[in-house]
């Protein structure tokens, strides 16, 4: 049975291998282009920037990103032979910085264009399998499918960007921890009002086990450095993620938990463990009851034959249904079980933890 899981397991994740970024200037006439900070704890490669390898010295850079006209909100699409600025996200302009302080002085300028209060920032951490080009690409097309008001910034971790080596990542991602507390102490320092983490599968991990560290540490713990937190299908074992939130006792706010019970990678994973569920694909609330948690169920917009890993990212169905819920703060604040509003759904509350169980519009409209 564990062979048949482990060859499962390769079949699904399996892909072409990672295309490296393609720069391309004239690209910036045709895309929409969005800026991206990023800060890296890979080794520098010729070909993909930063590659797979574990470094010591993080390195810095603002990268310009071209969103191509000609796609589906939720899709990412990579060049692999033929470059068309009209279907592939391409980077139009690249800026390296020498430190830390040139790094905060680029966002310094960045967060001064913003009128005060408005000083916003989105770290983006990616998860297992993600090559640097992966983490900038997406926070990208999220910043622009989801009209984000904030400067977007990459945490790039080194992960070998390879299905087969997810001990690795899971190492990586440890080694990791340090870089990412910097780069939010960093951010801060440069001037943001607000700082959001989202954190996708493996990511998620990793940000629990820094803001951890951040609370464990002498100075502002994570309700002073962090403004609020996404993970996005998280790849933690529950049991883990329950030592982790005491041991941080009070977590950033809002803090959501975007799951799935049709994500298949996360399915695999848990059987590979040894284990039911884990945190991203779980449906016990009453496991993080005692915990200042939204849990949103993305079930019902996960569906076809792929890994339903980031449904938050990749359904255009979603991605129109969150947009049209200009006040979805107000949906989430609904008392008891019932209708979200805005958004179609339910609502329930276990004592301290919330799950919103989202519908589909067709859902809503047939009663299935």
């Amino acid at each position: 049975m564990r062979l048949f899981v482990v060859l499962a397991f390769m079949v699904l994740v399996s892909c072409a291998p990672k295309s490296p970024p393609v720069f391309l200037a004239e690209a910036r006439e045709i895309g929409t282009q969005q800026t991206v900070f990023a800060l890296t704890a890979r080794e520098r490669d010729p070909v993909y920037y930063f590659g797979t390898e574990r470094s010591e010295n993080p390195a810095f850079g603002r990268f310009t990103v071209s969103v191509p006209p000609e796609r589906e909100p939720g899709s990412l699409v990579q060049p692999r032979n033929r470059v068309d600025p009209n279907r592939h996200f391409l980077l139009t302009d690249i800026r390296e910085y020498e430190s830390s302080r040139s790094f905060q002085s680029g966002l310094s300028r960045e967060f001064r264009a913003l009128p005060r209060g408005q000083r916003e920032a989105v770290i983006y951490v990616h998860g297992f399998n993600n090559s640097f080009a992966d983490g900038v690409y997406r926070i990208a097309q999220l910043a622009h499918d989801y009209q984000i008001p904030a400067v977007a910034l990459s945490y790039s971790w080194p992960s070998a960007g390879n299905p087969l080596a997810y001990q690795y990542d899971r190492e990586s991602s440890l080694t990791a921890r340090d870089g990412l507390e910097r780069m939010i102490r960093d951010v801060r320092s440069a001037g943001a009002d607000q700082v959001v983490i989202v954190a996708h599968s493996m990511g998620a991990f990793l940000t629990m086990e820094t803001l951890r560290q951040i609370a464990i540490a002498p100075g502002p713990g994570p309700r002073q450095l962090v403004d609020g937190v996404m993970l996005i299908s998280p790849d933690i074992d529950i049991d883990v993620f329950r030592s982790q939130a005491r041991r941080i006792e009070r977590l950033p706010q809002p803090f959501f938990i975007f799951s799935s019970q049709r994500d298949r990678a996360l399915r695999l994973s848990a059987q590979l463990t040894g284990q039911q569920a884990r945190l991203g694909n779980t449906a016990d609330i009453d496991a993080l009851a005692e915990f200042e948690v939204t849990v949103i169920d993305l079930s019902a917009f996960s569906s076809g034959p792929g890994l339903n890993h980031f449904t938050l990212g990749t359904s255009s169905a979603l991605v129109q249904v969150l947009n049209q819920a200009a006040q979805v703060n107000d949906a989430f604040a609904t008392d008891g079980a019932g209708t979200t509003g805005l958004l179609p759904g339910t609502i329930l509350t276990v004592q301290n933890a919330t799950q919103v169980i989202l519908s589909a519009p067709g859902q809503i409209l047939t009663g299935q």
